[in-house]
């Protein structure tokens, strides 16, 4: 495996809630849900603790155990939650949490599992289009809310405050049935996850981006998947953040794309020679 990547915090000394490691035969990135300043979490940990302690134990965990990533991503929230169950509120709704993408070589197949909304995509051989892989329940449960935040300009008092709002609507769905699923203190989150196998010849190239960084395309609509992908091939996760910054500080109060944060942690991996090096 030949693994390029670059992670950015959405600010300089800001804490980059973002996770991403690999091994030999495995990647995995997390992308932590960020708290608005005044609004609780129940832990003091903070969002970064965990989104980095569940993403060391899934990477760990993905090249000692033969398990399905469903199961080891269940065993990996449920040991974290009890790393901080004595401390912490692991009820209060706003437990840290995080998204999860998780890519493993096994033999002759590339498997691959996506919870929540960071993406996953695969430059499959024989497909013009890429395969592209996030789950976007929580966009959808999250439009029902956001016309007030998105109506306001980014950065005002008045936005911060409907941002802390939204975040604070948008948990009383999370992990719950019609709601949308992320990684935090229930394990049974991880059978909410989009899974699956291909086999590792037909992969020519595979992209793992959290939603920081794949805005390029999903937000701002300033690329394809495809040109997305030709551009980490020519140069590299790192320039991909580059226009991303860009594109953000052109807008900054959001009036060209509305969004709760004007910058967000970017994080982008580019995956090649899958049957070579794995």
């Amino acid at each position: 495996m030949r693994l390029t990547f670059a992670t950015e915090p959405a600010y300089l000394g800001r804490l980059n809630e973002d996770f991403i490691a690999a091994t030999q035969d495995a990647v995995v990135l997390l992308d932590g849900a960020g708290t608005p300043p005044g609004v609780e979490c129940g832990c003091h940990h903070g969002v970064a603790w965990y989104s980095h302690t569940l993403g060391s134990t899934l990477v760990t965990s993905m090249t000692q155990s033969a398990g399905t990533l469903g199961e080891i991503l269940a065993d990996g929230i449920k040991t974290v939650a009890g790393l901080h169950a004595s401390s912490c509120d692991l009820t209060h709704a706003g437990s840290p949490s995080a998204t999860v993408v998780m890519l493993r070589r096994t033999g002759e197949m590339l498997e691959w599992l996506v919870l929540a909304d960071s993406v996953l995509v695969l430059d499959v051989a024989g497909s013009p289009e890429p395969v592209v892989i996030c789950d976007d329940r929580e966009a959808q449960v999250g439009a029902r809310y956001r016309t007030l935040m998105d109506s306001l300009p980014g950065g005002s008092p008045e936005h911060q405050r409907a941002h802390a709002q939204y975040v604070e609507t948008m948990r009383r769905h999370r992990n719950r049935e019609d709601g949308f699923w992320v990684a935090s203190v229930d394990p049974s989150a991880a059978d909410q996850a989009q899974s699956g196998a291909i086999p590792v010849g037909e992969v020519r190239a595979a992209a793992v981006l959290s939603d920081g960084a794949s805005r390029l395309v999903d937000r701002f609509e300033l690329a394809t998947w495809r040109q997305l992908l030709d551009l980490l091939d020519s140069s590299g996760p790192g320039e991909l953040i580059d226009r991303v910054r860009q594109a953000e500080r052109s807008d900054l109060e959001g009036r060209r794309w509305p969004r709760g944060k004007a910058f967000d942690d970017a994080t982008a991996a580019y995956v090649t020679a899958l049957g070579d090096g794995w």
